[in-house]
């Protein structure tokens, strides 16, 4: 399967360090060759702006005659000195035809008294000198037009420098937004964002904006004077920069578009609206007596009574029915029956409803909590179909004389007693 595919050869490349030692040049030499189109370098695969060398262009420069010298000279610079005795002037006047313009920098550093030091391609003085129309520059006095531009302070250098270094990116911009990234190298931040209002577009002409030569900490005045070095100062040069950054910018947007973070999906117009809750269903659970104070009397084991026994205990499910919404009426069937309470199997039903109903407890002597309050009177018992209304008398209720002070019994009313009918009760062996 893998036979039959056809796949392109690719050339074979390496990277610049790698060059660089093929070649036997100095890593700063190789850089100045590459800028000035000595050695053609292609852009990495992988992106991120790398350059690489194919091995062919190694091959090529190799095969030159007397390699690798040929390529040293052609990528040899000079300073002030060493370039005034290569041009056979002095000093002073190759600094004055630098000034002018006429002899353009490639590199600059700072040495250890802060002094700027300006470096020049030894070819370009040996063609500077060989051009016969220069002779009158080389010999004789200045010109007038040029005097004059000296005593008004002129200095051309930086601004060479600038331009020279321009070119070299623009070279090796094959995307438009490296080359917007060039045009905004020599421009100051204020400047760029200015000329550029987007934020996406100006973070992704940052992103190719090429470094500056760093000299020294940031902050310090070393930093300062590289910073006004390689920034425009000259107004008309930052005219020229900003239209071209500008062009450029827009010639990006067309071409390839700067990313953008994905757009927020807009809200929904139909809200959500919560559901309501299913009301309880009706149910009727059978009553339970309260729970009577711990007595000393062993108390009889739990016995279910038997179906026989069941008795109907209206009035006992009066709150129930009304805690479900309803009422439950006489003779409703098997579910309004409730068996006889368990501490009281041995006695008879109507003595059982009375009790209930008196709200009385032989075990403190006392009201039942949650039973209905005793009336000296006989209870009244509705009709068939009246509904006797379970509403308590508004008196308080008398405390009498018992033993000692125990803990109340728990409330048949409310949701936890409610809750404590509806869970059988375990058997007491």
């Amino acid at each position: 399967m893998s036979a039959s595919i056809f796949s392109p050869s690719r050339p074979l490349t390496c990277t610049l360090s790698r060059a660089a030692r093929e070649l036997d040049l100095k890593r700063s030499e190789f850089d100045l060759a590459m800028h000035l189109g000595r050695i053609r370098t292609v852009p990495d695969e992988g992106g991120g702006g790398a350059r690489r060398v194919e091995q062919t262009e190694i091959d090529r420069l190799r095969a030159q005659d007397d390699f690798p010298q040929t390529l040293r000279d052609r990528v040899r610079v000079v300073g002030t000195a060493e370039g005034a005795q290569l041009m056979e002037i002095p000093g002073g006047r190759f600094t004055r035809l630098a000034r002018l313009g006429l002899l353009v920098p490639v590199r600059w550093y700072l040495n250890r008294y802060r002094a700027v030091v300006w470096l020049y391609l030894a070819e370009d003085l040996r063609n500077f000198t060989a051009a016969t129309e220069n002779a009158h520059l080389l010999k004789g006095r200045t010109p007038e037009s040029l005097r004059g531009q000296l005593e008004a302070g002129v200095d051309l250098r930086a601004r060479n420098w600038r331009g020279r270094q321009l070119g070299f990116l623009l070279r090796q911009a094959e995307d438009p937004w490296i080359r917007a990234g060039a045009f905004a190298a020599f421009l100051g931040p204020v400047e760029v964002a200015d000329i550029v209002k987007d934020p996406y577009d100006r973070s992704y002409v940052n992103r190719f904006r090429p470094v500056p030569p760093g000299q020294g900490n940031p902050g310090s005045p070393a930093a300062h004077l590289a910073e006004r070095i390689t920034t425009a100062q000259d107004a008309d040069e930052i005219e020229w920069l900003r239209s071209e950054l500008a062009h450029a910018v827009e010639a990006a947007r067309i071409d390839s578009p700067a990313p953008r973070p994905a757009p927020r999906r807009p809200a929904s117009a139909v809200r959500a609206y919560a559901r309501p809750i299913p009301p309880l269903a009706c149910t009727v659970t059978r009553p339970m007596e309260p729970r009577k104070r711990p007595s000393t009397q062993e108390d009889p084991p739990f016995v279910r009574p038997p179906e026989s026994q069941a008795v109907s205990v209206t009035g006992a499910l009066e709150p129930i029915g009304g805690l479900l919404g309803g009422a439950l009426e006489p003779g409703d069937g098997p579910a309004a029956a409730a068996p006889t309470p368990i501490s009281e199997q041995a006695a008879s039903t109507p003595q059982v409803t009375d009790r209930l109903a008196a709200g009385v407890s032989e075990a403190n002597k006392g009201p039942v909590f949650g039973a209905p309050w005793p009336d000296p009177g006989p209870v009244p018992r509705g009709a068939a179909g009246h509904r006797v209304s379970s509403a308590r008398p508004s008196r308080p209720p008398v405390r009498r004389d018992r033993g000692p002070e125990r803990a109340p019994a728990p409330s048949n009313r409310g949701l936890r007693g409610w809750l404590r009918r509806r869970s059988p009760r375990p058997a007491r062996l």
